[in-house]
């Protein structure tokens, strides 16, 4: 009976050590696939980022292509193109500037309100065209055929 009982005991503990190590089997298993499965989405997500990473660059070269378009239609506001021996009213109609003549090699000659001044790139001009009104004109840059410059008035507007 001894025998009997030690012979099941043993081949209890061996059936449940088999059993176990066959769940433990299933269950690597089952891991392996789900790990498998995701290291598959994975690489399909990192495709889908790369492509639209891709994308948003194009998309990104056209609008900056689009902005440059656009500005150049539609330059600042304040900021003017003037060619030689042209006139414009600028800054709410309280500054007339006109270029004279071509530009030299390191300044343009600009009549404001009717005073010549010789003026290189960078540099500002303060006027003051009435008492209530402080204007500024600002040499951005100047080739042969145009300048470009900024006129702003801060101030009372005219009536």
């Amino acid at each position: 009976m001894i025998a009997v009982c030690l012979i099941l005991m043993i081949g209890i503990i061996v059936g449940g050590h088999l059993y176990g190590r066959y769940l433990a089997w299933l269950e690597d298993r089952g891991c392996e696939n789900a790990v498998e499965q995701m290291r598959a989405e994975s690489q399909q997500q990192k495709r889908k980022i790369d492509e639209q990473s891709a994308q948003l660059t194009n998309m990104q070269a056209k609008l900056n292509g689009i902005a440059a378009e656009l500005e150049a239609i539609r330059p600042a506001a304040n900021a003017y193109n003037i060619s030689p021996n042209q006139s414009l009213i600028v800054g709410d109609g309280r500054l007339t500037i006109g270029m004279i003549g071509a530009p030299g090699n390191d300044s343009i000659t600009l009549s404001i309100n009717g005073k010549q001044q010789a003026i290189s790139a960078g540099q500002v001009v303060n006027v003051t065209p009435d008492p209530s009104a402080n204007c500024q004109v600002a040499l951005q840059s100047f080739d042969m055929f145009k300048a470009v410059l900024t006129a702003s008035c801060a101030g009372a507007k005219p009536q």
